[in-house]
C-alpha cells in the first residue's frame, strides 16, 4: 500500500483540517514539518512545484492545499478508503 504523507507546519490551520480528516478517516499518515526541515521543505517544492502548505501526498498523487474531495478521491485509488470517492 502507498504511504500517506503530509507536509504541514503547525500553525497552519488549513494543515490541522488535513490531520483532522485523515484522523476521522482512520488513516496512517506520516507528518512533515516543513517549518522545521529545510531539507524536507525543498522536496515538497520539487514535488509540487508550490511553497504553501498543506500538501498531500498519496503514493505517486500530490494534492497542494485542503481539498476533502482530492483527498478521498487519491486515498480510495490507493486502498486506504472504500466505497464513493466523491462523497464528502
Amino acid at each position: 500500500m502507498a504511504e500517506v504523507k503530509l507536509y504541514s507546519t503547525p500553525t497552519c490551520p488549513y494543515c490541522r483540517m488535513a490531520k483532522d480528516f485523515l484522523e476521522k478517516e482512520g488513516v496512517p499518515y506520516i507528518v512533515v514539518d516543513v517549518s522545521e526541515d529545510e531539507r524536507a521543505a525543498r522536496e515538497m517544492v520539487d514535488k509540487s512545484g508550490q511553497m504553501g502548505v498543506p500538501v498531500m501526498e498519496v503514493g505517486d498523487t500530490i494534492i497542494v492545499g485542503f481539498d476533502k474531495g482530492a483527498y478521498r478521491k487519491a486515498l480510495t485509488d490507493a486502498g486506504f478508503l472504500g466505497g464513493n470517492a466523491s462523497s464528502g
